[in-house]
């Protein structure tokens, strides 16, 4: 048995020094992707040099190598299908500027389609005209890097994602630039996952949506100028800091939507000239921390069923409506908040406002059930009915107040 283990692990350790370079151009030997893979062996490398490849139909990856571009090859899919197919482990794709991917009502063709892998890397690609660009289904341990993935996408039912996984887990997507699909990134029962540095804008519908994915962090993205901004739906454990949720503008638009949501940490975010910052329906337990809201519509609309929330430390500046809440029930929690509109005073100069602050005025309660009302927003009567409400609470949680305002905005 040690014998057996010993010339394992020495397999393992000198099969590198046997593996092999291909090179792939128009003046070598080997012509096309799909030839080098043919004579290609686990642990190899394909070098792709400049030019445009071909290939008339999927090139499919079914071994461990290593998929290099040199000078930035182009792989024209001619609009056909699928353009990589891998399904292998240990593998790499990077370098490559992938185009023009075939279009399909009923088949989910990609510029790369990952299936059933580990330990893998997709980096420094180009992916144009894509329907969806990156594709990974019941994948592990892989990371999703640096590449750029965009399209045209004229309306949902003729577009896919850039980045997309489904029944995945340990997976990393960081400084990914993706605009013009329908959703940027996409993640289905994802989870232990991260998602860093990206920049998702321009795009039809989500910039961010995932659903049903567990244990999963999101920092440091943009998301800007999506068509509904970024959807957060039927997840737990979840923490999302740092991110930018901007000019995402509609009917029914927000920065950040969240359903079913729980156990969740947002903190450190800004959300500025969102149509709503954050818009939340039946999630508990969340904690929002240091956010800045700026200049939205509505900074922080909750539908209903959210309990147990803690709101601290936010700033609220300049938002039409700080919040709206369709109930006369509160267990949430509302403390040491800065708010733009507040009136206080400070007596005792220890920052701290010595009057509560009512962050739910009257006119976003009739907005909610009467929306054609906001035309008023700006008119003397709505002040007054908003003073009323203030003076003596009859619509609006009797609880619902912030006991310790703060009087500066400390996340400058």
């Amino acid at each position: 048995m040690r014998n057996i283990y010993f010339f394992t692990i020495l397999f393992f350790c000198i099969s590198p020094l046997f593996a092999k370079q291909i090179e792939v151009c128009s003046t070598c030997d080997i012509k096309t992707i799909k030839e080098a893979i043919l004579i290609a062996e686990d642990g190899d490398e394909i070098i792709i040099k400049r030019g445009v490849y071909k290939e008339h139909g999927v090139i499919l990856i079914n071994k461990s190598v290593k998929i290099k571009g040199i000078g930035m090859p182009i792989i024209d899919g001619e609009f056909k299908e699928t353009i990589l197919k891998i399904k292998a482990d240990n593998f790499s794709i990077e370098g490559l500027k992938i185009i023009n991917v075939g279009q399909s009502y009923t088949k989910d063709f990609a510029a790369i389609l990952v299936s059933k892998s580990r330990n893998f890397t997709i980096k420094n690609n180009i992916l144009e005209d894509v329907f969806f660009g990156i594709l990974i289904e019941k994948s592990h341990y892989g990371t999703i890097e640096n590449n750029d993935v965009s399209s045209h996408a004229k309306d949902q039912a003729s577009s896919g994602n850039g980045i997309h996984l489904w029944h995945c887990s340990n997976m990393q997507a960081s400084r990914n630039t993706i605009h013009g699909v329908r959703d940027g990134i996409y993640f289905e029962f994802v989870k232990k996952s991260k998602i860093f540095d990206n920049n998702s804008y321009d795009n039809l519908r989500y910039g961010l949506h995932f659903m049903f994915s567990n244990e999963n962090e999101y920092f440091d993205n943009v998301f800007t100028n999506n068509g509904a901004g970024v959807a957060v739906m039927f997840s737990k454990f979840i923490k999302m800091r740092n991110n930018i949720f901007t000019k995402n503008w509609g009917s029914a638009s927000y920065g950040l939507l969240l359903k079913e949501i729980y156990d969740a940490e947002i903190e450190n975010n800004t959300f500025e000239q969102n149509t709503i910052g954050i818009s939340v329906d039946g999630s508990t337990r969340i904690n929002y921390k240091k956010n800045t809201f700026s200049r939205n519509g509505w900074a922080i609309k909750i539908v209903g069923a959210c309990y147990e929330n803690d709101f601290a430390q936010n700033s609220f500046l300049n938002n039409a409506l700080d919040l709206s809440y369709n109930s006369k029930i509160n267990s949430n929690k509302f403390d040491n908040n800065y708010w733009s509109d507040y009136t206080g005073y400070d007596l005792d100069k220890n920052g701290i406002g010595d009057v509560p602050y009512r962050p739910v005025k009257l006119f976003s309660y009739i907005v909610h059930n009467t929306p054609e009302a906001i035309i008023l927003l700006r008119s003397l009567f709505v002040d007054i009915i908003n003073f009323s409400e203030k003076v003596s609470p009859v619509f609006t949680p009797d609880n619902l107040v912030d006991n310790s305002p703060l009087m500066k905005n400390t996340n400058d």
